[in-house]
């Protein structure tokens, strides 16, 4: 199996009741037992997304269930043995989270064993034009629609903006501009639509 876990999605309090599970009545809405996510994977791969995100006390529980292979439902005790490969994201400099003290140097040491650094979209402006297209591409085939095109003022300018969100902004730009426009995406068009942070 492969189970997805957003981090920055789950509320903190339920993070851990998320991820290993809890016991019937451990606390209020807690009406029945629930196998948690690392349970789900067990044999297979958990993405723990966002990780940056979580409570220090959650990562501890997650750094126990690494170098042990076990788990302890919420208001459980007895221990859940689980073999789980971990990949986890996040666009958080964990260096300075660390010294920060905002997140577990041994949690940090546990998951990097291979580390993958995706520079930011405005480090690969020479993408902007490929994933425009594609996004322009699935959003319209989801909706039904005609993909619309992007005359090359449009490209330039895209191809100018910070994109701090990286590509999750640049998805959600291209999919306002496919509902609000009509015919050609002009530069016209991103004034009028398309506000980067900070502006």
């Amino acid at each position: 199996p492969f189970i997805e876990v957003n981090c920055a999605a789950i509320p903190s309090e339920l993070i851990e009741s998320v991820l290993f599970g809890h016991e019937k009545g451990s606390f209020t809405s807690a009406h029945k037992q629930k196998k948690g996510d690392f349970e789900l994977a067990n044999g297979g791969t958990i993405f723990l997304d966002e990780i940056g995100d979580m409570s220090l006390a959650a990562q501890a529980k997650v750094l126990r269930a690494l170098q042990e292979n076990k788990i302890t439902r919420v208001g459980g005790e007895k221990e859940i043995k689980v073999e789980v490969r971990v990949i986890a994201a996040t666009n958080k400099n964990l260096a300075q989270e660390i010294k920060n003290g905002k997140f577990r140097e041994d949690l940090y040491h546990r998951l990097s064993v291979i580390l993958i650094e995706v520079p930011s979209l405005r480090d690969r402006k020479s993408d902007i034009p490929i994933l425009t297209n594609y996004f322009m591409e699935d959003v319209s085939e989801a909706n039904g629609k005609t993909p619309l095109k992007f005359d090359k003022k449009a490209m330039d300018m895209l191809k100018q903006m910070p994109w701090t969100g990286n590509i999750r902004e640049l998805r959600n730009v291209v999919e306002r501009l496919s509902i609000l426009c009509e015919g050609s995406i002009s530069m016209d068009d991103l004034e009028r639509y398309v506000k980067p942070l900070g502006s």
